[in-house]
């Protein structure tokens, strides 16, 4: 209600008064009807104002409520520390010759030398699919899964359906990449070369390829593709003056490199100065990682036509294990003394530092998943959030081949050559 409409109905009111006073009479029917009619019209309005005054305090109040119970459940997922669990269910599982488990979407993929097995978070079998390998290695980025036969010849290709397609090589196969698009590139080599053949999902040939010679370009030590399938990131070997050398090489398969001489957009050698490059993996489209000797190292992609060192991270003592996700990479270092054996280091994508844990605990396995880190071997795990909180450690009465996140934030899922349970931590 405007200030001029409140000034203008108590100058009537005051005119009515007046009237009403400087009379010895009663008063007119006429006039009291209209002293009530604004008196009611001002109870009405301070009634609404007292209403709207009644609801903003509640809404307050709600707000504060709410943002109160946000912050203790914040608190209590981020600093609760579990110290036990109960089975939900288990699930009994054929051995077979198992390699290992990979995960897969929301699922897990169990791979042997025999075939492979989709299987769901309740431990049902979504699928199986039989093949013959020596030594199965496994790729997985979004979707798809490859499972190669390293020293073999033979490379399946998997979405969340069952196998889309199957690939044949000429040569070995040292290592295999794939995208989230399910285009997989795999390292074969000869005596004298080394060969980045790519297939798309369905197994055929895209008849496109990179070939590195040893004596010259070099040796391709690791391989990565992007997610979208148009990037190449790889780690290669060379000779100089008689010493090794390691560069890190950046090739573009989209409209930007088809122009740019071999499809090379970028390549690193001072980073890697007196060290090799074992490892190299892309988090997304935009940041991408190399693990030396020294340390890791940080690129940035976002400049398609030129990536960019974005961080490096230095170390002194030896890496044991690395992991990452698309948004952390986590790294283990032992400790040559002190009272911890181990320090748990944990980067964000662009290498940022986000946590530092100092522990001793004898684990075989490391990994991301989601927002824990996981460590575990064969009868036991710890596990960290990523505030470097410790959520669990507990120990398990069977043989432990993966522990992963279950379907709701306090449960696990932990798969063992024979059997599958799901339990819920308390």
């Amino acid at each position: 209600m405007s200030d001029m409409s409140s000034m203008s109905r108590e100058s009537r009111k005051q005119k009515l008064r007046q009237r009403v006073i400087s009379a010895d009479a009663p008063i007119p029917p006429q006039l009291r009807s209209e002293l009530n009619a604004e008196e009611s019209e001002e109870a009405v309005a301070l009634a609404q104002k007292k209403a709207r005054r009644r609801k903003l305090i509640l809404l307050a109040a709600l707000l504060a409520v709410i943002g109160g119970a946000a912050g203790g459940l914040y608190y209590y997922q981020r600093n609760y520390q579990y110290v036990g669990y109960e089975t939900d269910w288990q699930t009994d599982l054929n051995e077979g010759s198992l390699v290992g488990y990979e995960s897969f979407g929301n699922n897990v993929l169990k791979y042997t030398k025999d075939g492979a097995s989709y299987i769901d978070n309740h431990g049902k079998t979504v699928w199986t699919e039989s093949y013959e390998m020596k030594n199965p290695i496994v790729a997985r980025q979004g979707e798809y899964v490859a499972i190669a036969d390293r020293q073999g010849n033979k490379i399946c290709i998997f979405g969340s359906t069952g196998k889309v397609g199957e690939a044949s090589t000429v040569l070995p196969i040292s290592k295999v990449t794939i995208s989230g698009t399910g285009i997989v590139a795999a390292v074969v080599e000869d005596s004298t070369a080394s060969y980045v053949m790519f297939y798309d999902r369905d197994g055929s040939s895209l008849q496109v390829g990179i070939k590195t010679i040893i004596s010259g370009d070099g040796y391709v030590l690791g391989a990565a593709l992007s997610n979208d399938g148009t990037q190449l990131m790889c780690s290669v070997v060379y000779i100089r003056n008689g010493e090794l050398k390691n560069r890190v090489v950046f090739y573009d398969f989209s409209e930007v490199g088809k122009n740019v001489p071999d499809r090379i957009v970028g390549g690193f050698d001072d980073p890697f100065d007196g060290t090799i490059v074992p490892r190299v993996f892309y988090m997304n489209n935009s940041y991408s990682c190399a693990i030396s000797g020294k340390g890791l190292t940080f690129f940035s992609t976002e400049n398609i036509a030129s990536p960019s060192l974005v961080a490096q991270v230095a170390v002194e003592s030896e890496i044991q294990s690395v992991c990452y996700n698309k948004d952390y990479v986590a790294m283990v270092l032992k400790n040559p003394s002190g009272e911890y054996t181990n320090s748990l280091q944990v980067y964000k994508k662009d290498g940022t530092h986000a946590f530092t844990k100092d522990f001793t605990y004898e684990y075989t396995h490391l990994d991301i998943d989601d927002d824990l880190i996981i460590l575990y071997n064969e009868n036991s795990c710890e596990i960290f959030n990523m505030a470097g909180v410790q959520k669990l450690y507990a120990t398990f009465d069977f043989t432990v081949s993966k522990v992963r996140k279950g379907r709701f934030p306090n449960t696990l899922v932990v798969s063992g050559p024979q059997q599958m349970r799901e339990i819920k931590l308390r």
